[in-house]
């Protein structure tokens, strides 16, 4: 295994010679276990030919019109939320960020009304809590999962069949339903149906891409939603451990929201989440303490000599890029525990090296939802901090103590906040 600590070796991997780096060297298993096979875990032609066809899904126009949705989501989530605090203040907020971007990714990836947040244990919540789970068996199967052909040789099936029904079962009703009904949401199930119906065009290379499987529909919309709701859940919950730590600058983004909602009449609009500046700056900051994916892997295609030094990687070996380690470098940021927005001023930013945060990956095979997950990040605290102030409480872990077994950052027990209607 190769450790990349060099910033412009970790571009050369991830952006100038991504072609002798693109596959990650995940298992996944198309035959036994059809939602497995999706655009994260698939290398090679098929990853290339998903990409592009899914690229399109993902443009400020697509995210426009779902815009509305997620602010649909956002009200309820208030709604819920002031009636729990009817009766408690004390708040584990990570249980309650995870339903309501269960709720979004719900609607947008397979358009239906989860109701996570009022039923903490709807189907889609009691699936999400099943892939993340990394209790017994699920720990040993994750561990042979490492050692892809030995995975391979037993056929081992990442999730089990259960889980494959229920998203294949959604999947194939929900298409069902608006094709005989003629009904369009512009949301990424619509997206998924218009590949599924139609060929597509490679750009490049002009040449037609084939139409996708009901099971290639299911499997990306089952990584939209598991990579959507987990990782943009925590992403808020840590920008709001933060903000308790550090009222000062809750003060300042509750300012700069509430002006914003003034200037637009009250109202949560697509161009107003785009004025608060300050608010993404405490978001990318939150995703520079802690990164969702504390690390980044690629596999090695060919035999590739690293530039300036005589050393090769063999063909096979993997690549790992310590995104958590560089996001804590002094050397790029000045002393890394202290958490500073103004470090994503647009000026401070420029000046670093462009492999120094990696909260989404970076190059062409970097996140490719990250601008769905930026907005439901801005939209979900946009609304809470304009309703809500958040303290730390008796509960509050500090320091926060890491969760050594599941698969995105996170802390070992809940969040505990003070949560308190403004």
């Amino acid at each position: 295994m190769v450790v990349a600590t060099d910033l412009d070796f970790v571009k050369d991997v991830l952006v100038r010679d991504f072609n002798s780096f693109h596959g990650r060297g995940f298992y996944s298993n198309e035959k036994d276990d059809p939602i497995s096979a999706h655009l994260f875990s698939l290398d090679g032609p098929k990853w290339r030919s998903l990409r592009m066809k899914l690229t399109p899904t993902f443009t400020s126009g697509k995210m426009k019109y779902m815009f509305p949705s997620i602010v649909e989501v956002s009200e309820r989530f208030n709604q819920t939320l002031g009636e729990i605090l009817n009766e408690d203040s004390d708040l584990d907020v990570k249980e309650m960020l995870t339903r309501f971007t269960t709720d979004v990714i719900g609607t947008c990836a397979f358009g239906l009304e989860c109701n996570s947040l009022k039923d903490p244990n709807s189907d889609f919540r009691k699936y999400g809590r099943m892939v993340f789970d990394t209790s017994g068996i699920k720990s040993v199967k994750r561990t042979i999962m490492q050692l892809p052909k030995l995975a391979a040789l037993l056929r081992l099936a990442p999730f089990n069949k259960e889980m494959n029904n229920f998203f294949l079962g959604i999947v194939r009703q929900t298409i069902e339903h608006r094709e005989k009904n003629n009904i369009r949401r512009n949301d990424f199930m619509d997206l998924l149906i218009d590949l599924k119906n139609n060929d597509t065009l490679d750009d490049q290379k002009k040449i037609k891409l084939e139409k996708l499987t009901l099971e290639q529909v299911t499997a990306q919309a089952f990584v939209f939603f598991i990579a959507g709701f987990e990782t943009s859940s925590t992403t808020m919950m840590f920008a709001l451990y933060e903000l308790a730590l550090h009222l000062d600058i809750q003060e300042k983004l509750r300012y700069e929201i509430n002006a914003v909602y003034t200037k637009h009449g009250g109202r949560l609009t697509y161009e107003a989440i785009k004025e608060m500046v300050y608010l993404e700056q405490v978001i990318n900051e939150s995703l520079r303490k802690y990164p969702p994916a504390v690390a980044l892997r690629r596999t090695a295609q060919e035999d590739y000599k690293v530039a300036n030094t005589k050393l090769v990687i063999e063909k096979g070996t993997t690549v790992v890029i310590p995104a958590y380690e560089i996001h804590h470098d002094e050397r790029y940021y000045p002393n890394p525990e202290k958490f500073d927005p103004d470090r994503f001023l647009q000026e401070v930013w420029k000046t670093r090296h462009p492999m120094s945060f990696l909260s989404f990956g970076e190059g062409p095979r970097n996140c490719i939802g990250m601008r769905f997950g930026r907005m439901q990040s801005r939209v979900g605290l946009a609304m809470l901090l304009k309703h809500y102030r958040f303290e730390i409480s008796e509960k509050t872990p500090i320091p926060i103590e890491f969760s050594r077994v599941t698969p995105v950052l996170g802390p070992t027990g809940g969040m505990y906040l003070k949560v308190m209607k403004i």
